[in-house]
């Protein structure tokens, strides 16, 4: 069992969105996005995987396979395999994403 506090982990850079790895475990790979405004994730896919993802904190937009909708905090999301996913900071305070990838 581990147990972490993600609070050392919602650490922001001007430049450009940080990933924060919090576990690696099999096939699994757990981590934060955190997102200053006006910052993004390209659209990727995740192959052979499922994808959660949970807004700890702020507002931003996510977009899968073109089709946008806004997030906000508590909300969770799920993509898999081929999907294109997207996520942009447009508020103006910070962003931070829980994910989940869980390869099949």
């Amino acid at each position: 069992m581990e147990i972490k506090n993600i609070a050392p982990e919602l650490v922001f850079n001007e430049k450009k969105f940080t990933r924060k790895n919090l576990f690696q475990k099999g096939k699994s790979t757990v981590f934060l996005l955190n997102l200053l405004p006006g910052q993004s994730i390209p659209p990727h896919p995740h192959p052979q995987s499922n994808v959660f993802l949970s807004v700890i904190q702020g507002e931003g937009t996510c977009t899968i396979d073109k089709k946008s909708f806004p997030i906000t905090t508590h909300d969770v999301i799920h993509c898999e395999d081929q999907e294109m996913l997207s996520i942009e900071n447009t508020s103006n305070g910070p962003l931070s994403v829980y994910v989940v990838i869980a390869k099949e």
